[in-house]
């Protein structure tokens, strides 16, 4: 299920976690000024903290981040 939701001018589009786990922080000031999860995403503009349940099977799941890219530019492409 969902994690979060992110809704921009032409669409709602669902956010899920990368790994099984519980939400422990929501990050309620994105709410308040939602344009900061463009500006600083990796700071300020951060969703939500996890707190992961399996996460030494799990991270050896997740993609390097040359793997993501070469997946997006895939998609992009289509």
């Amino acid at each position: 299920k969902p994690a979060c939701s992110i809704e921009s001018f032409k669409a709602v589009s669902d956010v899920y976690s990368p790994l099984s786990g519980t939400v422990v922080e929501v990050n309620t000031e994105v709410s308040m000024d939602p344009g900061v999860v463009n500006r600083d995403p990796y700071g300020k503009g951060w969703l939500f903290k996890l707190k992961p349940e399996r996460l030494e099977e799990e991270i050896k799941l997740l993609l390097k981040p040359e793997e993501y890219r070469r997946l997006i530019e895939g998609l992009s492409d289509a």
